[in-house]
């Protein structure tokens, strides 16, 4: 049995007399006090995040106060213990504080300095409980930005809902355009849950035939079907315990979402070819690249499955959302491909920087890495910038020479990007960049660069 958090004063000495009066001291003083005759068994009383102090007596039969101290500071090094030393026994108080011990008293000792001794104990045990708890969130914290890098508002909101969503038992739908990061979301928030020792299974049910996706997702007995020769586990029983992260949700037959929605409600499964219905404790993950509403309103996609997974819904931002969310993870992409090729890492310079901001990413993150990659082995950064609507790609070479050089390339980062938009002639490139229209015509020829390229018109047509 553990000793309650309200006890902030564990009193132990095994004069009567002496503990009946220290006790008095205590309680008059407001705290709430254990007073124990002996040592022995209280270190597995004391939860290690207990948040009192321990005042005990040196020289006692059994365990003494040495003993005591060294017990529980090998539970927790920073828990406070206050001995009591009796006259001429200093230098065994000071090998006490040698080992650990907040305080001594010799006695005879005035209330007050008990009281003082005892105050600033549990003022420290305070302050480490706190830092012990910040210390615990920020690792907590640094694990899921770790995973999923990022400080824009929508990331920060999306670490937020996924370290609440994680403790609980409730099934989540992700929403999130390709390469967005479904899976490392699903990830986290398997990971960050209770059931991380258990299994995270993954399945793309867009991948699968519809010939094979029942047996692969419920399993079969031999003979369920020809060819079907042996039992074979399906991917929800066999995440049984854990997680199974369903992706492309739906891409699956509305047959398929008929025993998905019965195995949501009843936590049951049905092998193909058998009659036993076999208990699951399982989370379901399901992620979608549509919007399921309207595919339930156009009859692709079962109304009551929807509703019966939009209960814990997590929106994933698309990168062109995040700002400079897409610098950061560039970097942090680009390092790791450097040390994993074993190759110097590439600072990004001005025009890259430039040239990644104005980027829309239709691939999301998963295109990001990629172009990291490229960069990192020294490739030239090309980005195809063309929305769903169309458009022309950009490139910037990896550049790493002088001041001048690095402004040249900025430059001409600049003019390419813009050039990358929509415009539907010089003059609008040229209020765009904020440059006089004649002086964007020297830059284009110094830089190579065609306006033809990069909208419609002739870059004579409204020349001053």
């Amino acid at each position: 049995m553990s000793i309650d958090n309200r006890i902030q004063v564990v009193l132990i000495d095994d004069d009567p007399h002496l503990r009946q009066a220290l006790s008095q001291t205590l309680d008059l003083a407001g705290l709430k006090i254990l007073p124990l005759a002996e040592a022995k068994g209280l270190a597995g009383q004391l939860e290690r995040d207990w948040s009192g102090v321990v005042v005990s007596d040196i020289r006692m039969p059994g365990m003494d106060g040495l003993e005591l101290l060294t017990e529980l500071h090998a539970q927790d090094p920073e828990l406070p213990v206050l001995l009591i030393t009796g006259h001429g026994d200093v230098p065994l108080a000071v090998q006490a504080m040698r080992a650990g011990a907040y305080d001594f008293l010799e006695k005879p000792f005035a209330s007050d300095a008990l009281l003082d001794s005892v105050r600033r104990a549990l003022d420290l045990r305070r302050l480490v409980l706190d830092n012990r708890s910040l210390r615990l969130a920020l690792s907590d914290r640094n694990e899921l930005s770790a995973r999923l890098v990022g400080q824009s508002a929508p990331m920060l909101r999306l670490r937020e809902q996924i370290g609440a969503l994680a403790a609980t038992k409730a099934d989540v739908l992700i929403l999130g355009e390709t390469g967005a990061g479904k899976e490392v979301v699903a990830r986290a928030l398997h990971d960050l849950s209770s059931r991380r020792n258990g299994p995270f299974v993954a399945i793309n049910a867009g991948a699968l035939a519809e010939s094979v996706v029942e047996s692969e997702l419920f399993g079969h007995e031999p003979g369920a079907f020809t060819g079907a020769q042996k039992r074979r586990i399906g991917k929800f029983e066999f995440a049984n315990g854990g997680t199974l992260f369903l992706d492309e949700i739906e891409s699956m037959s509305l047959d398929v979402q008929v025993k998905l929605l019965r195995l949501l409600q009843e936590r049951v499964v049905e092998r193909l070819g058998g009659n036993q219905l076999i208990p699951l404790d399982i989370r379901i993950i399901a992620a979608t690249k549509e919007d399921l509403r309207q595919s339930a309103d156009q009859g692709r996609f079962r109304a009551d499955l929807y509703y019966r997974l939009n209960v814990a819904p997590l929106r994933i931002p698309p990168l062109r959302e995040r700002g400079e969310d897409a610098l950061m993870l560039f970097q942090h992409f680009a390092d790791e491909a450097s040390a994993r090729h074993g190759l110097p890492p590439h600072e990004l310079q001005p025009g890259h920087r430039a040239l990644l901001l104005r980027h829309t990413w239709p691939g999301n993150v998963r295109e990001l890495q990629n172009a990291a990659e490229r960069f990192a082995l020294g490739l030239e950064l090309a980005l195809d910038n063309s929305a769903p609507n169309g458009g022309v790609g950009s490139t910037i070479e990896v550049v790493n020479g002088g001041l001048s050089e690095q402004v040249e390339n900025f430059e001409k980062s600049l003019i390419a990007a813009e050039l990358a938009r929509s415009h539907s002639s010089v003059r609008s490139l040229a209020e765009a960049l904020g440059i006089p229209r004649k002086t964007l015509h020297d830059k284009l020829r110094k830089h190579g660069l065609n306006f033809a390229d990069g909208g419609a018109g002739n870059p004579t047509d409204d020349i001053d």
